[in-house]
């Protein structure tokens, strides 16, 4: 099949050769053939120089023919390097680009859909404790407890929440709007968002962020990156009337927020890894509450947004999380 391929592909080239040598036999045929050895000298040479340049090129590029005929049956054949060529080399030059972008993308997509899977998992059985939490509250027979009731379905709304942020993070740039936006007014927001929370745990929210702080953002994405920081830092303080301090300093070029809480703090040893997806680390074994994205959602977001995030933690003091927004 090869050779039927390079004659398809040389087929021109051997015509405007033929014609080529017709043409010098009729310039000898308007000059009377009066010498027509030479003529005929001319036109066997003229054949013999085409085919052995046919059959050179051809032995050149039958490897590569002969690999291009047939069908691959695995995607490492177009590894393969059969070119003599530079046009042939650079076609698999080319090719080989082409695979090792695939395989980027391949790669990427298989890791999303494992990674969405595996939070998809691991948010449907963790939705499944508030749901039977309020089976077991509507069973019972005494008056019905409101408060616990409400409190289930704030986790079910939070459990949403991220659901649909998880969902939306592949396809960011289609739903970011970056705006000038009063930071007191969205920290002020979303704690009242999350008041249900404070007053459960007795913990006490104090802000000292300027009036007219504005910084370069998304309001509705870092609103719920807020929402993460906020709700870690309640829900890891075991102890009633701590304290959870949201200030905001502002330098030459940029504006730093810090979200500090008086909780249990992070190990040294999972600092460095609280975000990464699904990792819930001692302190998520110690609520089973944690779904381990929480912080890796709210960091992939703050890259997107070009905010720089900064989490230092001492175990038994508290947690500090920073924001740093760049104007």
């Amino acid at each position: 099949m090869g050779w039927k391929l390079f004659l398809r592909d040389y087929a021109s080239f051997i015509v405007f050769q033929l014609l080529l040598v017709g043409f010098i036999m009729v310039i000898y045929g308007l000059d009377g053939f009066r010498n027509i050895d030479t003529a005929i000298y001319s036109f066997c040479i003229s054949l013999v120089l085409l085919a052995s340049f046919l059959l050179v090129r051809y032995l050149m590029r039958q490897r590569y023919l002969v690999k291009i005929t047939q069908l691959p049956t695995a995607m490492e054949d177009v590894l393969q390097k059969n070119a003599k060529t530079p046009e042939a080399m650079q076609t698999e030059k080319y090719m080989h680009e082409l695979y090792r972008l695939y395989q980027h993308e391949l790669h990427a997509l298989y890791a999303s859909q494992k990674r969405h899977d595996q939070f998809m998992n691991q948010w449907v059985h963790q939705m499944k404790t508030p749901i039977s939490v309020m089976e077991l509250l509507l069973q019972d027979d005494r008056p019905l407890d409101k408060k616990n009731i409400q409190e289930e379905i704030d986790r079910l709304r939070r459990g949403l929440d991220m659901v649909l942020v998880n969902a939306r993070l592949e396809n960011f740039e289609d739903d970011m709007q970056v705006e000038q936006v009063v930071l007191k007014a969205i920290v002020t927001a979303t704690v009242n968002e999350n008041k249900r929370l404070f007053i459960t745990k007795r913990v006490f929210p104090e802000i000292h962020i300027d009036d007219n702080l504005i910084v370069a953002s998304d309001s509705k994405w870092l609103r719920f990156i807020l929402g993460q920081f906020i709700t870690n830092a309640v829900k890891y303080t075991f102890e009633a009337n701590k304290k959870i301090t949201i200030s905001a300093i502002t330098k030459d070029d940029f504006v730093q927020l810090a979200i500090c809480d008086e909780g249990i703090g992070i190990p040294a040893s999972d600092l460095s890894r609280v975000t990464k997806a699904f990792f819930t680390g001692e302190n998520g074994r110690k609520t089973g509450e944690s779904t381990g994205m929480g912080l890796y959602l709210a960091k992939e977001i703050c890259e997107k947004l070009g905010h720089d995030l900064a989490i230092t933690s001492e175990v038994g003091k508290g947690t500090i999380v920073t924001v740093t927004f760049t104007n």
